[in-house]
């Protein structure tokens, strides 16, 4: 099989390995579509993200679909859960499994991930999809999973101003959940074009952030009294920054982003006065049903967001592309036969 493997800092490689074994437990899959994440650029980028490293050659890619070739379920379409759970401490037993201890993520650390044409990965983790979606949308059920996270933990009311700073793909879908939520009106801070046209189009009052006055304009925009939670979903402490300027006084500010040098800060004295509410959201719950539910019944447009397609033996296009940021999501096909499984 072909297999992408990053060997350090910038430093990806294409080869043929030997496919992996199936088990009773862990099915061989064939890999349909593959999305490329945000992490998968600070892995590329960086050889790291947040403290973790490698320590030996990693298939990255976490946001991934196909159809299972081994074992009863063989022939089923799935949408692929990365995270693999141990099931039995404290967090898996009260549905908080993405806090476990002992989980194992593909494409990240120690773990290869998916940007090869079959993979084994745990059955419990392989999650049915029906016929009418396709390997794209159902690749995308990982990332919409950890978007509708942040918006359960952002508790946002209906009725409410809401802010999302930064509108790569989670932003985009967090824009689209907000409103179906029953929020009054978000306003999307981002400013790279072809982004802030699909905040736009997914119903979001837009503003650029490109060296204007963005917190004057979201005052006026919220006629005053700034905006009730904000999700941070650039990674970038000017983003941070602006989410609390943003907030207004009681408000909520859920920090979804990654940031390349594993830190951000905030002033104290605003944050303090405003009394805001900050949490720290991590990947997601088991919602994998829930999201594709919300897909299947065209609540999310996930499908749209892709806008950039590669094989896997043109991955420098991709991850050009990617580092680039020059498309709104980027997504591998790495069975080598092409189509559309």
């Amino acid at each position: 099989m072909l297999a992408l493997r990053l060997h350090g800092k910038g430093d990806l490689r294409l080869g043929e390995e030997p496919e992996p074994i199936p088990t009773d437990s862990t099915p061989l899959i064939r890999l349909g579509a593959v999305g490329l994440c945000g992490s998968d650029r600070h892995w590329y980028l960086d050889g790291s993200i947040g403290d973790s490293g490698i320590d030996h050659p990693l298939i990255l890619g976490h946001e991934a679909a196909g159809v299972i070739m081994s074992g009863p379920r063989s022939g089923q379409r799935v949408a692929i859960d990365p995270a693999a759970v141990c099931h039995r401490c404290e967090f898996c037993r009260i549905g908080s499994s993405h806090l476990c201890p002992e989980v194992r993520f593909a494409g990240h650390g120690d773990v290869d991930g998916a940007l090869r044409e079959v993979m084994t990965w745990p059955d419990d983790t392989l999650v049915p999809i029906p016929d009418s979606m396709t390997m794209e949308e159902a690749a995308l059920i990982e990332p919409l999973s950890v978007a509708m996270h942040a918006v359960d933990l952002g508790s946002v009311p209906e009725g409410a101003d809401v802010g999302v700073f930064g509108c790569g793909p989670i932003g985009l879908m967090i824009v689209q959940l907000c409103l179906m939520a029953g929020a009054r009106s978000v306003v999307a801070l981002e400013p790279l074009p072809h982004r802030a046209a699909a905040a736009l189009r997914n119903g979001a009052y837009v503003i650029a952030g490109d060296g204007s006055d963005p917190i004057g304009e979201i005052e006026e925009a919220t006629e005053g009294h700034g905006l009730d939670v904000v999700f941070e979903s650039a990674g970038a402490q000017e983003s941070v920054d602006a989410a609390v300027s943003a907030a207004r006084r009681g408000g909520r500010v859920v920090v979804v982003g990654i940031p390349s040098d594993d830190r951000i800060t905030l002033r104290a004295s605003e944050a303090r006065r405003k009394e805001l509410s900050m949490v720290f959201s991590r990947r997601s719950k088991p919602m994998s049903e829930r999201a594709i539910a919300l897909v299947t019944a065209g609540s999310v447009d996930a499908q749209s967001l892709v806008d950039a397609r590669y094989s896997l033996r043109d991955w420098q296009g991709a991850f050009d592309t990617l580092v680039a940021r020059s498309a709104t999501k980027v997504m591998i096909n790495p069975f080598d036969g092409g189509g559309e499984l």
